[in-house]
Order: structure tokens, then C-alpha cells, then sequence
């Protein structure tokens, strides 16, 4: 962001908690095409766009509310990068994912005692969607597996709007990813 002047006059943090609804939206309208245009150039699809802005939104959101946001450009151009820099890492993560994948396919198969071992031992992932409790295991599901829309799991959970309730499946994604990345610590360093 070096060598950018934050011509946006617009106080985020202000119209944030002013009216937050009406400010992501016109943040989304401005933004959102940027990035779905740069994923869609790079590999990726729109849902991977959708998710990612999400994700970028929610963080810029976080940091406006409570006043860690320090803008040398535009809302816009902040989420942008955001955006692009996340994406990149997603990118490297995939291509690193398939290697290793390619990798694992030229090897030879774990002997028994060893797969048997590291099967009991390591939970699956609906063990850990388990453990979030019922709601965050509902929300997954619902967006994961019924594919249902944000919408109707607003609804369903009795959110006032669609901005909590994805608001609450960030965080239960959160709070899954970091106790399988414990896990994976854990069997990776002991």
C-alpha cells in the first residue's frame, strides 16, 4: 500500500455503525466485481470470489468497528488487496495441496499396524464439526452440505439478518479450523 493517498472520503468506522447494512452493500457493489474478475482470471470460480470477499469483508469490518483500520488508499483498493494477497496464498496452498497429492499417489501404501494406528488416531472432519456444538454444526451443514443460501439459514436460526448469520458461520469456521490445524500441530511435533 506504500505510495497510495487515501482519497476516500468516506469514514468507514462512522458509517459503519451508522448503517451498517447500506454501507457493505455499497462497499460490495464497488468492490465485489474487482475481485470476482481477478479470481475468475487466476484459476478460480465465482464461488471462490464470493467467499473470499466474504471473508475480506468481515475483517474489514472487524477492524473498522473497533478502530484498528488505518487506510492509505481506498476502502475499495484495501479489499482488493486483501483479496488478491489471500487469493495468491489459496493458489500456492491448492498447487502445493495437488504435489503432494501426486506425491502420495507414487508411493507405496501404509503397512497395516501404521494405517490402522493412524486412522484411530486421527479424528475425521465431521468428528470436529461434532464437537463445535449444535449450532455451529448446524450452520455448516446447512451452508456445506444442503447447500442452503445465507438466507435461509437466517431464518432458520433466528438471525435478525443475513450479515449475522454469516457473521456466525465465519466463526465457526474459524473455531474448526484452528482445532484441526491443533491437531495436525500436534501429531506433526510430537
Amino acid at each position: 500500500m506504500k505510495g497510495y493517498k487515501n482519497t476516500d472520503p468516506i469514514n468507514w468506522p462512522e458509517a459503519l455503525r451508522s448503517d451498517r447494512e447500506r454501507t457493505l452493500t455499497r462497499l460490495y457493489r464497488q468492490t465485489f466485481p474487482m475481485v470476482r474478475h481477478h479470481v475468475l482470471r487466476n484459476q478460480g470460480t465465482e464461488q471462490d470470489a464470493k467467499d473470499l470477499f466474504q471473508d475480506a469483508l468481515i475483517l474489514f469490518y472487524e477492524k473498522a468497528v473497533s478502530d484498528q483500520l488505518v487506510l492509505t488508499a481506498s476502502a475499495s483498493t484495501y479489499l482488493v488487496s486483501i483479496c488478491r494477497n489471500r487469493w495468491l496464498r489459496e493458489l500456492d496452498r491448492r498447487s502445493r495441496r495437488a504435489h503432494l497429492e501426486d506425491d502420495q499417489a507414487d508411493t507405496a501404501p501404509l503397512p497395516d499396524e501404521l494405517r490402522l494406528v493412524s486412522e484411530r488416531d486421527t479424528p475425521s472432519l465431521s468428528e470436529y464439526v461434532e464437537r463445535l456444538g449444535d449450532k455451529c454444526r448446524s450452520i455448516l451443514t446447512s451452508f456445506y452440505y444442503f447447500q442452503q443460501s445465507m438466507e435461509q439459514i437466517a431464518e432458520k436460526h433466528q438471525y435478525r439478518n443475513v450479515r449475522s448469520a454469516t457473521v456466525q458461520k465465519f466463526k465457526c469456521l474459524e473455531r474448526l479450523r484452528k482445532s484441526v490445524s491443533e491437531v495436525l500441530l500436534e501429531t506433526f511435533y510430537h
